[in-house]
This record gives structure tokens, sequence and C-alpha cells, in this order.
């Protein structure tokens, strides 16, 4: 049985979630990731991986992306359609490929897309309420929201998210089997990165605003000596990333392949995932807290979303945005290996249990199944 999963925007991070999908999938299926690219390239972790991808060359306004959606729907070939995000470029085109031949169509619901264009003051709203050009702007990506219902199967990746929306709660769950830490050289890393000697605090992923690493490096300007910052996966071309690098304690690693990030993870004493509260975080649960945990990291995080219940006896919990806690929470346990390497081990457990392809499959599997049958879940 063929599944097609269609992704938002091929170009971006949001491919990683899509791409998770697939590998979820893959044992039983034969799964492809279809959707526009309105970028020059693939999302470059996703280059070179084991999920298969086609995407479509794609204008970012309307009439422009109009003239895409007939091969976008054309590609969408599965006998079961997965769509990743409630976008008029992912569900959208699942909903025109199921008109055009009844087939299954599950909606993956990962981030509260609607307020992602909350974050803005009144008249920004206003602006992105009338931007009906751009196929994911607001008016379009609340319709998506106001049609969840319309699909066969529902799946959520928070909490908040399912008491919003309903359905099957599957969070960014990570191949504990394969990201073993002892399959990795530690110093090997360490060496590569120039920090063998030092007390390394990572953050990996797309720092965006929301995600606190500005909250981050001012933590660390509370460390003593000795403390270095690695940032992984910022576009070094960037504003941010430039005014980063100009901190004696900061390491800069551009985008790595998906397949690297054990790699990197596992040179560092402690993760940092450091969410502020916004409207933009309150449905999300950050994909590299899985990272850390099934890697065995130490990991200081923010009471956002899930995590304190996700991190509950296995982590480092501190109030968003409060940078004097996050700088104590971190020194704590650059102080105290043996407590860190403890909360490593028990995360990892924690991921083995509730947060691996295992547990995420034992529940995804009833529910393709469930659709494939004709039933709603």
């Amino acid at each position: 049985m063929k599944v097609t999963v269609l992704g938002f925007d091929l170009s971006n991070n949001a491919t990683g979630r899509a791409d998770l999908l697939a590998r979820l999938l893959a044992p039983r299926y034969e799964v492809t990731v279809v959707g526009p690219r309105f970028g020059a390239e693939l999302w470059r972790p996703s280059q070179g991986g084991e999920v298969a991808h086609r995407a479509v060359a794609a204008a970012r306004r309307y009439p422009g992306f109009a003239r895409s959606v007939p091969a976008l729907v054309a590609q969408a070939d599965g006998d079961v359609l997965v769509a990743s995000k409630p976008r008029t470029s992912s569900y959208g085109i699942g909903l025109l490929a199921r008109a055009r031949r009844r087939r299954p169509l599950v909606l993956d619901i990962d981030d509260w897309e609607v307020g992602f264009f909350k974050r803005s003051d009144w008249w920004g709203r206003v602006g992105r309420a009338l931007n009906v050009g751009n196929p994911n702007g607001l008016p379009w990506t609340w319709l998506m929201e106001r049609l969840a219902g319309r699909a066969d199967g529902l799946i959520v990746a928070s909490r908040f998210l399912q008491r919003r929306f309903g359905g099957t709660l599957i969070p960014h769950v990570r191949d504990t089997e394969a990201w073993a830490p002892e399959r990795y050289e530690r110093q090997q890393m360490r060496a590569a990165l120039g920090v063998d000697k030092d007390r390394v605090v990572m953050f990996l992923g797309t720092p965006r605003g929301h995600k606190g690493v500005d909250d981050l490096v001012a933590a660390m300007e509370m460390l003593p000596p000795g403390a270095t910052l690695v940032i992984v996966g910022a576009d070094p071309q960037g504003g941010a990333a430039h005014r980063w690098s100009r901190k004696r304690f900061v390491r800069m690693v551009g985008e790595i392949p998906f397949g690297d990030v054990p790699r990197y993870l596992v040179a560092a004493d402690v993760v940092a995932v450091p969410q502020r509260d916004t409207s933009d975080t309150r449905g999300q649960v950050p994909a590299k807290l899985f990272d850390a945990m099934a890697l065995g990291r130490p990991i200081v995080s923010t009471s956002v979303s899930m995590i304190p219940e996700i991190l509950d006896g296995c982590g480092v919990v501190v109030p968003p945005g409060d940078v004097a806690a996050l700088a104590a929470a971190v020194r704590g346990l650059l102080a105290s290996p043996e407590h860190a390497a403890e909360l490593g081990r028990r995360a990892r457990e924690r991921c083995r249990a509730r947060y691996s392809f295992t547990a995420a499959r034992a529940d995804l599997f009833p529910l393709i199944d469930s659709v494939v049958s004709g039933g709603r879940r």
C-alpha cells in the first residue's frame, strides 16, 4: 500500500515533521513525501536522507501558486494521504486529491498554525487577515483549521492541540534504538568543534525568536569562564547568528543533515531548549527535546506547553523568559556532572517508554488501519 505524506513547504523546517511521519510509516507502507518547494532547494537536513521526496517548484503567492496545484494533486497518488499541517499547500491539496479519487485523508497538526499569526500588534493582524494572496497566509490557514473535521483521521502533537482539535496524540518521537548514545563518538565531535576541554551547552534547531536563544545567550553571560555555547542549525548569514557569533563563548554551526544530529548532540554536557511563552509555542512541543532525550543528554527547558510533563523527573524546567533561572539551572548541571548524567539516563528511559518509534507506531498503525477500513478516528 502506498502512502503520500503532503508537506506544506519542502524547502523549510516544516519538512522535519513530514519526514518523521514518513519514517514512522515506512516499515508497513511505501511512503513518499510530496509538496511544493517555495525555496531554491529541498530543506538541507532532509537532503541525502532515507525519505523519498517529490517536490514541485511553486510560487509563494496566487495566482502563481494556483498553477502548481494540478501537479501537486497529481503527485498525491498514495492509497492513503497524510497531510502535515492544516495549510492550503498540504491539507488543501489533500482535500482536492481526495475529491478527485476517493481515498482516506489523515490530517497531522503539530503546531497551532493560526497562533503563529497572533504575535504581531493589532494593525499587523489586520494586515495578515487581508493577505489573501498568500496561499498559506492567515485567511487560508484559518479556513484549513476550520475544515480539520473533514479529515478521515486526525493526529496532533501536543495536549493543547488535542484539546483544541481532538485526535490521536503522537508527539515528535525519535528512533531510540538507532539513536543509542554509545554508538556515537563524543570526544571526536568535541575535538572537531574545538571544545574538547570546555563545558558545552548546546542549542540545536532553527533558532527563531520564540525559541529563546537570545535568553540562552544572556544566561551564558552569567556563567563563569570555561562554558561554551554551541548553536547548531543557525543560518550563518542571519542577523541574529552574526550577533551571537561575536560573543567569545559562542560557537556557530550551520544547518546539518538530520542523520548527523546524534553526532553533534552527544558532544553536549547540557542541552538547552529555552522556549518562550508566546502564541507560537503554546501548542508546540520542540522536536529537539526528544533528540536530546533519545541520546541521554541532560536537558534544561522551560514550563511551556507539555514540556513540564515530558521532563518530569528527568530534566530541569524553569519559567520561560527568566534568564537568571535559566543561568542557575545550567550552572547547576555543569557543576554536578553525576546529577546531570543521572537526569540524562532517566530522560532516555522516558523517551524509550513514551516517545519512541515503537510507542508512536502502537497508535499510528491502528489509526491508518481504521481509516483504510472506512472508519473515522
